[in-house]
């Protein structure tokens, strides 16, 4: 087995090979491309070749991402682009079936892949970790149907040695909480709208404004679960009146509080990997 050094090495290796031309980071604003970005900037400015940053925005991923990318690449020194697609036109992604994930990535990754094409770029990547592997993400696999490298997995580092590496090189959202698609608050087979999503959102940025880290909203139907990490299960509850009354105006009926605490993925938990 591999020890961080050796990961990070093969990395920067891998970096520096691809940069020896043009290359578009599918880029979050997340540590995982956050990352990427940054080190193929490093070795951008060293053989003189452009690092293109491309922000996919669309009715899934929440809004604020887009400051805190823009922000990212321009700490970089990456060229910050944009893609505005809809997911939700997609009868497949609307319907919101197992393989939504799958269709979506597949949906999304072509249109940056012809953005690409556009400015003669050959090379695409993005921030698919070593951990990724072993959870249930059927995107990976349009990633790789498509010809987009994942760098991070193909080292071998994890969730958290990517947060170390990125503390390393002073990135700022090294520590970031991860933002997965809006579509991943409901249960599969639930019909995704806008409406819907954009609730789901706003219960979270209300819950941020709490100070609170890890947080999500999961619906089940008029149902509102709130995950957080344990720890701050004594905080929601003192303020539980509040938060209640603030979530419910949103359109629920009910505001639970998720007893086993924040997990990433919670809603996979029937499904085989």
């Amino acid at each position: 087995m591999k020890t961080y050094e050796e990961k990070k090495r093969d990395l920067l290796q891998d970096i520096d090979e691809k940069m020896h031309e043009d290359v578009a980071v599918a880029f979050s604003g997340g540590v995982d491309s956050s990352l990427l970005l940054q080190l193929c900037c490093q070795a951008g400015r060293k053989h003189n070749t452009k690092v293109y940053g491309v922000m996919i925005r669309s009715v899934l991923s929440p809004a604020r991402d887009y400051e805190i990318a823009k922000a990212v690449a321009g700490e970089a020194g990456a060229i910050f682009e944009t893609i505005t697609m809809d997911e939700l036109s997609v009868p497949e992604i609307r319907e919101n079936s197992r393989e939504r994930c799958y269709i979506c990535k597949k949906f999304l990754f072509s249109g940056l892949l012809d953005f690409a094409a556009e400015k003669g770029i050959r090379t695409v990547i993005e921030g698919t970790n070593e951990d990724d592997l072993h959870v249930y993400r059927p995107g990976i696999r349009a990633v790789r149907e498509l010809g987009v490298e994942s760098p991070l997995a193909k080292a071998g580092l994890t969730k958290d040695e990517v947060r170390r590496m990125a503390s390393e090189y002073g990135i700022s959202v090294a520590q970031r909480p991860s933002t997965p698609c809006l579509a991943t608050r409901f249960p599969y087979g639930t019909r995704l709208n806008l409406e819907a999503l954009q609730a789901v959102e706003k219960g979270e940025q209300i819950l941020r404004n709490y100070g609170f880290h890890n947080v999500r909203l999961r619906v089940h139907g008029n149902i509102a679960r709130i995950e957080v990490d344990g720890g701050d299960m004594p905080e929601v509850l003192r303020l539980r009146r509040e938060i209640a009354e603030s979530i419910r105006a949103l359109g629920y009926d009910y505001v639970t509080l998720d007893l086993e605490g924040f997990r990433s993925g919670s809603m996979d938990l029937k499904i085989e990997k």
